[in-house]
């Protein structure tokens, strides 16, 4: 296969990748903000406590588009299919 495809196709590929770890990264950080806000109407003596869960919930959702993110740009400047 030539080259000029693979790298064509590497860069297709980290592009949905990245669109795709976005989207669902803002989406899941919504329901956790979410699930916050209506566990403080609930509680709101253990707003503190919701808040800094919820910190720590959308730091783990955020996770996995920054490894998404590395993949993608290591398949535009390390590309392995390059050979």
């Amino acid at each position: 296969m030539d080259q000029t495809i693979v790298i064509q196709y590497s860069l297709i590929a980290s592009a949905i990748i990245a669109a795709i770890a976005s989207i669902a990264a803002a989406f899941n950080d919504s329901k956790v903000a979410k699930a916050a806000i209506d566990g403080t109407t609930r509680q709101p003596e253990m707003a503190g406590q919701l808040f800094t869960n919820m910190l720590v919930g959308i730091g783990m959702v955020e996770s996995i588009p920054i490894i998404a993110i590395v993949i993608a740009i290591v398949l535009v400047f390390a590309n392995p299919f390059l050979g």
